[in-house]
């Protein structure tokens, strides 16, 4: 099986980090990416929001780095969680 992803997007948040009890960093934000198309001679644009979470010396590193309105590109993989 094979589970990558590559987005490019705007952060929509600030970076929130914590550390587990191991001492993990872990950085949860979220992307905003969007897709411009033309349906029957009409432009539209679709926005889609993913939560993105970084762990480890990554975490620290964006966290440092990163605000929200920052351009990133994020290579990983991705966890489906879905909630009623």
């Amino acid at each position: 099986m094979f589970n990558k992803i590559v987005l490019v997007g705007f952060l929509s948040r600030d970076i929130e980090l914590r550390y587990a009890q191991s001492g993990t960093a872990i950085a949860n934000t979220a992307i905003a990416t969007s897709r411009k198309f033309t349906i029957n001679g009409e432009k539209r644009e679709e926005v889609m929001f993913v939560d993105i979470t970084f762990f480890g010396r990554s975490g620290e590193v964006a966290n440092q780095y990163l605000r929200k309105g920052s351009k990133i590109l994020v290579e990983g993989r991705l966890n489906f969680e879905q909630w009623v």
